[in-house]
């Protein structure tokens, strides 16, 4: 689901430990997201604005997300007017899905000003907009709106702000008893009516859907998420009062005053700051769904969580860094699958040479019965017919001729191809082994591409570059060679550290120079992936079984169950001369059996090592 009002009042009831706090750095990983390095009284923090369009949010953070080495002129306005400022105030706009944050900043005359952040988590509608609170003009967005896409709100450097379109709905904790009853029986009555009308028309036979409609239709913030859940509890709290115990009768029998005390109670916890925040796992579909209340109409496996943000960062943020990945790696995508078709093909073709480069003892043959027969050709002859004395029943032979050669000139001819054939058999099993290898490589390039985050892309790219797939179109910078990549490292439910590469960089590095003789190595069976060691002689059978969940997660294979694993030491592990990046031969290897799970994955502590 998306965030709700309800989750924007979470979230900037947690932000406000951040009042007071000063924004020492600002940076822009992406085109749609923010990230305010922030000090304050409660220690140093990250706060990420995104203007996604589909997973737009506002939390903190501890992800590294890598920045661009030129930031773009959005960046630059944020840093020239906030970056050393200090935080006034976070507020939300009404029961809306806008947070405002507000920042004094002494400018460069050494006078005090401030500037306003506004934060829209509207959909495909949301932005990041920096305002000028003296005079409500714009100085810029992360997105922007032009007259030619709106006529009603344009969100361009210079222009007067206009807020989104009022929807003339109440704030729902700011609502008593009397305004709930009275806008309930409205939307009742325009159910039944089918339109807006009298108020004394009495609600009965609504469907739950119906109430859920009515609170989404009159409240604020109020997703349905929010509204089933609020129905539910009032459904639930009639079927208890009910005689019979019968759901159907207390479903007939529900109104807006009972509908009061459950949509009371939801909002009495968001008045007092109680919040619940969780993610179900809802059976059966599995599908994730989250809020700030307790989800009690929802069956399945609840995870809570201390905090909205880590809340919101467990949902949102590997769906958005994969979506985000996809967009800078479709080009690399692209390439490594036309390399692989283009070589897929070319292996056919070799092969193909291949079996007729075996037929070449038979033109050999053919040679030696053509010399043996010279008496029998003439000169213009396109055919002849011998014995073929290598047959056991000598049976006859029809051999093609050159009409333009002489006899002893065909022999030759056929002689010639046989030497060219036993030549190209080499030759061609030669490249065939390597048209082998180059599609392992591109197998395991894609697969790298595939779990990569974004701090892996960079490394991929330059290998492709220094590998001769791309031209660097760069501008010429000196650049000092990276001598050690940023691993992941986890730790395992025994305490135990295990490594893992992540592109063809880091595994060279992990295997080659990192990793000790008496360390463990896995990888996946046949099945392109990354490279995992355990650092340490000494574990259990928890920390060998997690360390090939991980090898089974980054590799190819992430969607499949019962994914063969090997693991041996690493100093059966070796490189061959020569050979292509993150290639490596082995053997004394044992296989064990994983099946990818993500859950267990995200439960093994990482950090960059």
């Amino acid at each position: 689901m998306a965030l709700d009002g309800l989750v924007v009042r979470a979230i900037v009831h947690e932000l406000q430990q951040l009042v007071g706090g000063r924004v020492s750095k600002i940076h822009q990983p992406t085109p749609h997201d923010i990230i305010l390095q922030l000090r304050a009284a409660s220690g140093n923090a990250r706060l990420l604005l995104s203007a996604n369009l589909t997973y737009p949010r506002v939390q903190l953070t501890d992800r590294q997300l890598p920045n661009p080495t030129e930031p773009p002129m959005f960046c630059m306005l944020l840093r020239k007017h906030c970056e050393g400022g200090v935080i006034e105030a976070v507020e939300q706009t009404g029961a809306e899905r806008v947070i405002r944050i507000r920042i004094r900043q002494r400018d460069e005359l050494g006078d005090i000003s401030s500037k306003l952040i506004l934060i829209e988590i509207m959909g495909r509608h949301s932005n990041i907009i920096l305002l000028d609170p003296r005079t409500n003009t714009i100085m810029d967005g992360i997105h922007h709106v032009t007259p030619a896409l709106s006529s009603y709100r344009v969100v361009m450097p210079g222009v007067a702000y206009t807020p989104p379109p009022e929807q003339d709905k109440r704030n729902p904790w700011e609502t008593d008893k009397e305004a709930f009853l009275r806008a309930m029986q409205q939307e009742a009555a325009a159910a039944q009516a089918g339109s807006d009308g009298a108020e004394s028309v009495e609600p009965a036979s609504l469907k739950a859907a119906d109430w859920e409609r009515a609170l989404v239709a009159r409240f604020s913030g109020m997703s349905p998420l929010a509204a089933r859940e609020i129905v539910y509890r009032a459904l639930q709290s009639a079927t208890e009062q009910a005689t019979s115990g019968d759901a159907g009768a207390a479903l007939a029998a529900l109104r807006p005053e009972t509908l009061w005390p459950a949509f009371d109670g939801v909002m009495e916890e968001l008045r007092a700051n109680r919040y619940r925040p969780a993610i179900v796992r809802v059976e059966p579909s599995g599908k994730l769904a989250f809020s700030v209340i307790a989800l009690t109409h929802l069956q399945g496996e609840t995870e809570p969580f201390s905090s909205v943000s880590a809340c919101l960062d467990r949902f949102y943020s590997e769906k958005a860094e994969r979506d985000t990945v996809k967009q800078r790696t479709s080009d690399l995508s692209r390439l490594l699958t036309n390399e692989k078709h283009k070589n897929e093909k070319k292996l056919d073709k070799l092969e193909e040479t291949l079996e007729e480069a075996k037929e070449a003892d038979q033109l050999r043959v053919t040679g030696e019965l053509l010399t043996s027969a010279l008496h029998l050709i003439r000169k213009g002859d396109s055919r002849v017919e011998v014995v073929n004395y290598y047959d056991p029943e000598q049976k006859p032979l029809v051999i093609a001729l050159d009409p333009l050669l002489t006899p002893s000139e065909n022999s030759q001819r056929y002689f010639k191809k046989y030497a060219k054939a036993k030549n190209s058999l080499a030759v061609v099993e030669e490249q065939l082994r390597l048209t082998r290898e180059e599609i392992v490589y591109l197998d395991n390039l894609l697969a790298q591409l595939s779990v990569a985050s974004l701090a892996d892309i960079e490394e991929i790219r330059e290998e492709l570059i220094e590998q001769g797939y791309l031209r660097d179109r760069r501008k010429a910078v000196k650049k000092k060679k990276k001598d050690r990549p940023a691993l992941s490292c986890y730790t395992s439910s025994e305490g135990v550290p295990i490594y893992v590469g992540k592109n063809n960089l880091q595994n060279e590095y992990l295997t080659n120079r990192l990793a000790k003789p008496g360390d463990t190595w896995l990888h996946t069976k046949d099945i392109p992936g990354s490279h995992v060691v355990i650092r340490s002689d000494s574990f259990g059978e928890d920390t060998l079984l997690e360390a090939a969940q991980l090898a089974a997660y980054f590799s190819q294979a992430r969607g499949s169950s019962s994914v063969p694993v090997d693991y041996t030491l690493i100093r059966h592990v070796r490189k061959p001369n020569g050979s292509k990046p993150g290639f490596v031969i082995y053997d004394r290897q044992k296989t064990l059996f994983a099946t990818p799970d993500e859950a267990l994955v995200s439960g093994l502590k990482s950090v960059q090592a």
